[in-house]
């Protein structure tokens, strides 16, 4: 006869169970096995001889499952009452998006649920590896969550109150995984901030999280709050995580002395917190990058996250315990907390930090050491790729030259086939990749790479052609912080060029309002789609329509297989003064193909009697991100191309330097004979002095153009381009 386990005593005996039961709290361990048994066929076991069923990853001599099921539990979880599909009070629970049957009936479960399976599958495992000194030191995931234990413990010494924010302020890093996710732990609300942010942005999310503690990087960061702290009523700590305080508060804390605090906060009372967590409620804030107004704090609830993580974690060619990534995307950004931490604790992945200064120029160092098997890029980090990898190739033998042009046909060609499912192998394919495709890949970091992914802002097809080219098809994810990340994914084995995938298990899709091209605006649905936004029922009510459904503010089609392509943005829609409406993206990705030497390409039109263009050109970067006058490798390239000799963009302004500008219209000229109808031809265009980017405010923290921002930057050239009528 078998019984179910759910008595903690009968499992002391359990070999690979024994420290669990020393190691957590009766009610952890309880869940735990509860957990183990939800997953065991049908929770079966002989508690006379301990024989497991087979395939229970808890059991000895058993084989683990290739996947696991989300829960396969009979008993439903405990969920908060609600009742209806969005809140926009930190404390109000939402009705989930379930359905009887398919992944989105899966059972819900917390973050805390989630992470403690983890552990008690893969506790010994490599969770986080962070550098300190010079030398790579590893967290396990059994220390990963008993640091996150400890770090709960003194966020409720400190008075962290239930639903209240803790603000986290600089660069990846465990301590910031730790803040985050002790905070869940302790009932508040993880709230990243970027660190690009002023003072001012700063105090505008810490207030409107009502955040209780900010954790924050270094000194630079603690100054930021310092002079927003008075502004700042719910405030009761700061903790820094690097470096010593260069000043003395009773209100500030060294990271050694702020996971101290906690340790006579008895286990019950951080147990009673967890307990009472419901996948239906908010753990976790979000703030836009308010290109269009204030930021906006996405609300996500547990289910959002773990549901999320499990599902895209299903579409992709992934398994449990082998990933690496490496982080290093602003983790208050969704992109980078979803994959980074919410499906690496779904996987048990490893997860290596770069160094602060990774999009500088040292991410390739980090690749090459941790060598990740996934990898995730926002366009910008795949262009600079590019750059370096073309400047490099220009410094080439013609001999190398030759070879690396042959390899890329071979190379573009096999993708295609691959991406048509034709897997056609063309001759020289093998001689092509060990000669240029395997040496690439290592010197990028990326060999044991068997997902790269491109998301967060569009990517042009010449970037997706040229990795292609190179055997490193970029496969591109689409989704919002609205739906906790990605609503569409590519996989190895199934995308498109220029699409964004296909759509996650469980949601859905509707085009509303679609045009004669069958394009209209894209609308989710699923357990992915957020609560809603912080406070701003408003803002609320026109992203949620009456039925439930997200709209995104974007335009998409459909394939006749399926995949999803955007083709543009309803709020950046240009709509001339002719009443035309002109999605720009195509157009400023069309330019920049066709001139080389331009790095940004902005259309301008809206309301006007015609199209002109704010271009920018490609210059070297300093260490601070800012953008200086000295041109690229690629930009002198160009201009020795057309016997041009100056090195600046600011010489050639001044001498409105003929060939490059001649060349630049040339190219226009080209787009423009392409363009669909005459209003979508560009009339006009000027050279600004200065490229955009994030710390000039024209980029958001993923690289994503700020248009009306620019507007307002360079409103004076506009109106110098539209004085005189053409």
């Amino acid at each position: 006869m078998y019984l179910c386990i759910y008595d903690v005593n009968a499992v002391k005996s359990m070999p690979n169970l024994q420290s669990e039961s020393r190691k957590y709290p009766l009610t952890h361990l309880t869940l735990l096995l509860k957990l183990a048994v939800s997953r065991c066929g049908a929770g079966e076991f002989d508690l006379s001889s301990m024989a497991p069923k087979r395939g229970c990853p808890y059991c000895p001599n058993t084989e683990e499952p290739e996947a696991v099921p989300l829960s396969t539990a009979t008993a439903p979880a405990t969920l908060a009452p609600a009742d209806q599909l969005w809140s926009t009070s930190r404390d109000k629970a939402v009705r989930l998006r379930m359905e009887g049957s398919g992944p989105a009936s899966e059972t819900p479960v917390t973050i805390h649920q989630m992470f403690l399976e983890t552990v008690g599958k893969y506790g010994d495992h490599p969770a986080l590896v962070s550098k300190k000194g010079g030398q790579w030191v590893t967290l396990t995931w059994r220390q990963y969550y008993e640091q996150c234990r400890a770090a709960a413990k003194s966020f409720l010494k400190l008075g962290l109150e239930r639903y209240h924010g803790v603000g986290i302020l600089g660069f990846n890093s465990p301590e910031w995984f730790i803040s985050d996710v002790g905070c869940i732990f302790a009932g508040g609300l993880g709230t990243g901030i970027y660190t690009t942010n002023t003072p001012e942005a700063c105090q505008y999310v810490a207030a409107s999280s009502e955040a209780n503690i900010l954790v924050v990087e270094n000194q630079k960061q603690l100054e930021k709050i310092l002079q927003v702290k008075d502004q700042l009523p719910h405030l009761k700590a700061i903790v820094q995580y690097k470096g010593e305080l260069q000043q003395k508060a009773p209100f500030l804390y060294t990271w050694a002395e702020f996971m101290k605090l906690g340790e006579e906060v008895p286990d019950e009372q951080l147990n009673a917190v967890t307990d009472s967590l419901r996948a239906n409620e908010c753990c976790t804030l979000i703030f836009t990058s308010g290109t269009t107004g204030n930021p906006k704090g996405v609300m996500l609830s547990h289910d959002n996250l773990t549901w999320t993580a499990y599902t895209a974690c299903s579409m992709v060619n992934v398994k449990y315990a082998e990933e690496v990534l490496v982080s290093y995307l602003p983790l208050s950004h969704v992109a980078a907390q979803l994959c980074d931490m919410w499906m690496a604790t779904r996987l048990a992945m490893t997860t290596y930090f770069a160094e602060p200064d990774a999009l500088k120029g040292s991410l390739v160092n980090t690749l090459k050491e941790a060598r990740p098997t996934c990898f995730l890029g926002v366009p910008r980090v795949w262009e600079k790729m590019q750059e370096k990898m073309k400047a490099i190739g220009a410094k080439a033998t013609p001999m190398r030259r030759t070879v690396a042009g042959w390899a890329k046909s071979i190379g573009l060609q096999y993708n295609y086939s691959v991406m048509n499912g034709e897997n056609r192998v063309p001759w020289g394919f093998m001689l092509a990749n060990n000669l240029v495709f395997k040496k690439v890949r290592e010197s990028l970091g990326l060999d044991r790479c068997k997902l790269c992914f491109t998301g967060a802002a569009p990517i042009t097809k010449e970037t997706l052609e040229y990795f292609m080219s190179l055997n490193i098809p970029l496969l591109e994810l689409y989704g919002m912080s609205e739906s906790a990340g990605p609503h569409t994914i590519s996989d190895s084995q199934s995308y498109r060029i220029t699409s964004c995938g296909k759509l996650m298990p469980g949601c859905k899709t509707k085009l509303e309002n679609p045009d004669e091209d069958g394009s209209g605006e894209v609308c989710f649905w699923g357990r992915h789609v957020f609560m809603g936004y912080l406070n701003m029922p408003d803002k609320t009510a026109e992203a949620l329509d009456q039925d439930g459904w997200l709209h995104s503010g974007d335009l998409g089609r459909h394939d006749q297989n399926d995949f999803l392509y955007i083709t543009g943005r309803i709020k950046e829609l240009i709509i001339t003064a002719g009443g035309e409406n002109i999605p720009p993206v195509p157009i400023e990705d069309a330019v920049k193909a066709e001139v080389p030497i331009i790095s940004n390409a902005m259309l301008i039109g809206d309301k006007l009697k015609f199209l002109s263009m704010l271009l920018t050109l490609k210059c070297v970067v300093d260490d601070n991100g800012e953008p200086t006058d000295e041109l690229s490798h690629e930009a002198l390239s160009f201009c020795q191309q057309h016997n041009v000799t100056a090195t600046t963009v600011s010489e050639i302004i001044a001498n409105k330097e003929p060939a490059i500008y001649k060349a630049i219209q040339e190219g226009m000229e080209r787009a423009n004979a392409r363009a669909t109808s005459n209003a979508q031809k560009i009339q006009k265009w000027v050279i600004l002095e200065r490229d955009f980017s994030a710390t000039g405010g024209e980029l958001g923290p993923t690289m994503k153009l700020r248009r009306p921002i620019v507007v307002k930057m360079y409103q004076e050239k506009i109106n110098e381009l539209y004085a005189v009528a053409i």
